[in-house]
């Protein structure tokens, strides 16, 4: 579900991203793709984690999958500071 989840969402925001990019100086573009790569490398992390939780059961397969969660909610965090900082900065 959470897959599915992920897959819907990455059109839009992607979309929503780049017609945003057209009116954002180049320091704002610039925090915005590291924000993106933030964003990416904690996604990617989580999955590598749930992927673990896939051969587990349990209480240990909800704990990873937990830390999983957590793991891609600090990413987006981190994104999102990213990309108010640079919005905070913008002339």
């Amino acid at each position: 579900m959470k897959k599915i989840f992920k897959l819907v969402m990455v059109g839009p925001v992607a979309a929503a991203g780049l017609a945003l990019a057209a009116c954002d100086s180049p320091q704002e573009n610039a925090a915005e793709e590291q924000a993106e790569a933030v964003d990416n490398a904690a996604e990617a992390q989580a999955d590598a984690i749930d992927a673990q939780a896939d051969s587990m059961t349990g209480a240990a397969k909800e704990a990873t999958e937990d830390k999983a969660d957590a793991v891609e909610a600090a990413g987006d965090a981190k994104a999102d500071a990213i990309e108010d900082q640079a919005e905070k900065a913008a002339p």
